[in-house]
């Protein structure tokens, strides 16, 4: 074995210590994160707001009863019901609810342990972009060649746009929780399942579209799996704030209120989710386009309909609808989100059902 085939070796080393590394801090974070929800849910603040909601459904009660009262007397009068506008507010006092589960919560031992979180999530992504890194020095190139370095890769990205939006005073930290669990289980797959020895990829491989096309897939995705998270958490939100609002029907309770009302309004949810989408389709798109591109000059055509490539375009249907409902059919709320999701759906099958499951041409990557 020469000296650099021993350097490359002692560097996927050091590269499989800081992933591992880096899960063990996540692991913390996502204590902390959890605990953050355990004492923000024990508040003054989550109370009033579930009183405040009760007090604007009582006019609602009422207007009802009176509407039955009228018709029971041969009146005509009416009763128009509308959902309450839930709002919550922080210690900070900002609206909706956006420090966090503990600070919406009201509790400064709650906040206290959110703000621990985010320090060991920033550490645990240190350790992970590291072992990122050296994966790539340990062969002199793009650090996604196979399922494990995409996945590692696809994980940094999505926890670095989360502490992004932090660094740019977006109040976004109810993802956190959401976000370690799953990069957690992501990771855990990775080195489980998925892992592959550092190693040379085979010559079709060796283009500078591999870091222009794939690594557009990967910020896409990374992107994608926020605006899915912040969909699946509006509709439980959703449902909530119509509990809520429905004076004939059954209250939430107690349990899902107090973490529920941890979360942002439903149409807050909804829009970060839109917005998060719609900024990053065309980044989507170019994907696409430069996949295209890769595959004349590898293979020679621009389009096979190998299934890789049918997955990624149906993906691109799948938001194209959503974006189009959303713009122009006036679609918001549940229907879009269910659109939305299933978006995201396919993006993951494209990754790993494709990649496993499906004879293709992009297999030769390995898993």
């Amino acid at each position: 074995m020469n000296l650099a085939a021993a350097a490359n070796e002692t560097m996927a080393h050091n590269s499989n210590l800081l992933v591992y590394s880096a899960m063990a801090v996540y692991t913390l974070a996502f204590l902390a994160h959890m605990a953050e929800w355990v004492f923000g849910s024990r508040s003054k603040v989550g109370r009033t707001a579930a009183a405040l909601t009760r007090q604007a459904a009582a006019p609602a009660k009422a207007s009802a009863k009176a509407s039955a009262g009228a018709a029971a007397s041969g009146g005509t009068g009416t009763a128009v019901l509308e959902r309450p506008k839930v709002v919550t507010r922080s210690v900070t006092g900002s609206r909706d609810v956006p420090d966090g589960p503990g600070a919406a919560g009201g509790t400064e031992k709650g906040d206290l342990y959110g703000r621990i979180a985010i320090s060991l999530t920033v550490l645990a992504w240190g350790l992970h972009v590291g072992g990122v890194i050296t994966r790539a020095l340990s062969v002199q190139r793009a650090p996604w060649g196979n399922m494990y370095e995409f996945s590692t890769t696809f994980a940094a990205v999505a926890v670095g746009l989360f502490l992004l939006l932090l660094l740019l005073k977006k109040n976004v930290r109810w993802i956190g929780l959401p976000l370690v669990t799953t990069i957690l289980l992501d990771l855990g797959l990775a080195v489980s399942v998925l892992y592959t020895s550092s190693d040379q990829l085979v010559p079709a491989l060796h283009s500078y579209w591999l870091w222009i096309h794939v690594s557009c897939a990967i910020i896409s995705g990374a992107a994608l799996y926020l605006g899915a998270v912040s969909t699946l958490l509006f509709l439980f939100r959703d449902r909530h704030e119509a509990k809520l609002a429905d004076p004939t029907g059954k209250q939430p309770g107690a349990f899902a209120t107090s973490v529920l009302e941890r979360l942002p309004s439903a149409a807050s949810l909804d829009k970060f989710a839109y917005r998060v989408n719609a900024t990053v389709f065309p980044l989507w798109t170019f994907t696409i386009i430069a996949g295209a591109i890769w595959a004349e000059a590898a293979w020679g055509r621009y389009w096979g309909w190998d299934a890789k490539e049918v997955w990624a375009f149906i993906t691109w249907v799948a938001y194209a609808g959503y974006l189009h409902a959303r713009a122009t059919a006036g679609w918001k709320g549940r229907k879009a989100a269910w659109l939305g999701l299933i978006a995201f759906l396919c993006y993951l099958f494209n990754y790993y059902g494709v990649n496993i499951f499906v004879p293709s041409l992009h297999s030769y990557a390995g898993v």
